[in-house]
């Protein structure tokens, strides 16, 4: 049981710390959906196509896979987030 309790008690402070950090990026999370698909992401995009960015800017928000699968992922943590909630504190429920 002491074993348990060690395990328990750091994955609650893990899992705690990285909330925190989650819920910090939420509002970064929003601003990249606003910008995917938006008229500046567009001309980004062009921009980029046309070589007028310079070549060592990193590019992952102009690859259209790297905003949505996190878009999908973050996603996708919401609706877990909220299935473990709605179970309680049962782990057989």
């Amino acid at each position: 049981m002491e074993l348990r309790l060690d395990r328990a008690s750091a994955a609650v402070m893990e899992l705690s710390a990285a909330l925190d950090r989650y819920e910090d990026a939420q509002e970064a999370i929003a601003s990249l959906e606003a910008y995917y698909g938006s008229d500046e992401w567009r001309k980004d995009f062009a921009d980029d196509e046309a070589g007028r960015l310079p070549q060592d800017l990193k590019r992952g928000v102009l690859s259209e896979d790297a905003v949505w699968n996190l878009l999908s992922d973050n996603r996708d943590l919401k609706a877990r987030i909220r299935e473990m909630s709605s179970l309680g504190t049962n782990p057989k429920e």
